[in-house]
């Protein structure tokens, strides 16, 4: 029997941020020779009790939508972290996010005010993230709807 070698990309595993114990946190998979990608993670692994949301939209507790894309976005995040709060995960934790935009040049032209508000609701921390431009959300007047996906660590 005779080992192979693969000839695709070396892969680094990076710390996705400062050790508080010595338990496992999410790794960031970065290809080696993969330019960094900025505001994203190209890959997370991690080990853990998985927490997954639904899709989570820009509305409070009493069903009353934000408005505009900006403060549905504000509201979207802020919601996916109370969700977390609930499982005892944290927004580190977090390996996955999947945003439903309806309108992509809403969200390209907004990237600078986005950052600041997922900063503000999320940290520094940015796990593996996909954006799909979608013709319409479930609620008519919403604008963006975000599905997550954490690992607590054991």
């Amino acid at each position: 029997m005779s080992a192979t070698t693969s000839k695709g990309p070396q892969l680094a595993v990076l710390p996705s941020g400062a050790e508080a114990d010595s338990s496992p946190k999410a790794k960031v998979l970065q290809p080696s020779g993969w330019p960094m990608p900025k505001g994203y993670a190209n890959g997370m692994a991690a080990e853990g009790r998985i927490v997954v949301t639904g899709g989570v939209i820009g509305w409070d507790a009493q069903e009353r939508l934000a408005d505009g894309f900006i403060a549905q976005v504000r509201q979207t995040l802020s919601n996916i972290a109370e969700i977390l709060a609930e499982a005892g995960a944290q927004p580190e934790h977090l390996v996955r996010l999947t945003w439903y935009v309806v309108d992509m040049e809403e969200y390209l032209t907004n990237l600078k005010e986005l950052g600041k508000i997922y900063r503000a609701a999320l940290g520094t921390h940015y796990p593996a993230m996909a954006l799909v431009q979608v013709v319409r959300l479930v609620e008519k007047a919403a604008r963006v709807e975000i599905e997550a996906t954490a690992i607590i660590p054991r």
